[in-house]
């Protein structure tokens, strides 16, 4: 079964993979910059291995035509600055940025070097690009806009909880500009009230504020969890998931990892497909392509998962109908 993994930052400390020394006076190789908010430890992961399969189909071989600089954080966007800084220093020919506050570092330290974003939120909300058809600016890539999908990760939680009376939401406030997580509460906030069912926001800054988050949502007597979209919860999934049943919470997520981990459902984006339309972009502006003129492509496809086995041990059932619109079922 494909397993993709959203990158996440790893720990303040800033990180970067040995360099390769051959080549870079070497007429005619590109040098690419990758501002990750992944981890070293966690690298290549499977979304970024499709993203360099995608390339060797095009025709580039990375210690061939083009080399990379990586550079890696962990657990907090606050090192993003600094890596990308130095990407700039070091006079990359594209910087490829995973996910929106990578982007955001890249664009605050430079608007000449272009950038290739994996997966934003909503680029016009986080004011990374003009519009989705004319970017405008060095920044372009794909996108998932975040705040569309959280009213329907609301409305799949209740089918499959049908007592859902109130519902936790899990959320990292900074994930993305004030405007787009403004978007995502707005979202949420209508379905529910639609939906007759009250919101806990249980908001969480990093790694150690997960079990307290937890602790309250039992005190609250949540029915139900919505994971919200972000960069650092995604790279803390394993351990949601496991706090999830551990409480006995159904829990819908923002990507299918949460479902492979072994939590109830996911909605959301397919990384790998992703992955992949962005690397055409990038060999688009390496052969001289402007990003203000390519337009930011927007996921076409939104994937339903579900996970039978903990459905079972939550005393769910989940009906036909269900079944008939989900993409992926783990049984």
């Amino acid at each position: 079964m494909r397993r993709r993994e959203f990158v996440t930052l790893v720990g303040g400390a800033v990180a970067a993979l040995p360099r390769i020394a051959l080549g870079h006076q070497q007429s005619g190789i590109k040098r690419i910059g990758v501002l990750s908010q992944g981890s070293i430890h966690n690298h290549p992961t499977p979304e970024f291995r499709e993203f360099l399969k995608r390339l060797r189909e095009l025709g580039w071989t990375e210690n061939q035509n083009f080399l990379i600089e990586w550079r890696f954080s962990e657990g907090s966007a606050v090192p993003l600055a600094q890596l990308a800084t130095e990407l700039v220093e070091k006079n990359v020919d594209v910087i490829v940025a995973f996910s929106t506050p990578a982007a955001r570092a890249a664009k605050q330290a430079t608007t000449a070097i272009p950038i290739v974003a994996i997966a934003m939120a909503d680029p016009v909300e986080d004011e990374l690009v003009a519009t989705l058809a004319r970017p405008g600016g060095n920044v372009t890539g794909t996108a998932f806009l975040g705040p569309e999908l959280v009213s329907r990760r609301l409305q799949l939680l209740k089918e499959l909880v049908p007592r859902l009376s109130r519902a936790a939401v899990l959320w990292h406030p900074r994930a993305y500009g004030e405007r787009t997580m403004a978007g995502m509460l707005k979202e949420i906030e209508s379905a529910a009230q639609t939906l007759e069912t009250k919101l806990q926001f249980v908001a969480v800054a990093g790694p150690d504020d997960l079990e307290p988050a937890f602790s309250a949502m039992v005190k609250e007597r949540a029915d139900g969890l919505i994971v919200f979209p972000s960069p650092i919860l995604f790279g803390q999934y394993p351990r949601i998931v496991a706090l999830a049943a551990n409480n006995r919470l159904p829990a819908i997520y923002a990507a299918r990892e949460g479902v492979e981990l072994g939590g109830l459902d996911s909605y959301g984006v397919n990384l790998d497909d992703l992955s992949r339309a962005t690397a055409i972009y990038l060999e688009k502006i390496l052969k001289g392509a402007k990003p203000a003129e390519l337009p930011v492509q927007r996921a076409a496809k939104f994937e339903l998962a579900i996970n039978l086995k903990t459905a079972k041990a939550l005393g769910l059932t989940v009906t036909r109908d269900f079944l008939l619109i989900a993409d992926e079922v783990i049984e």
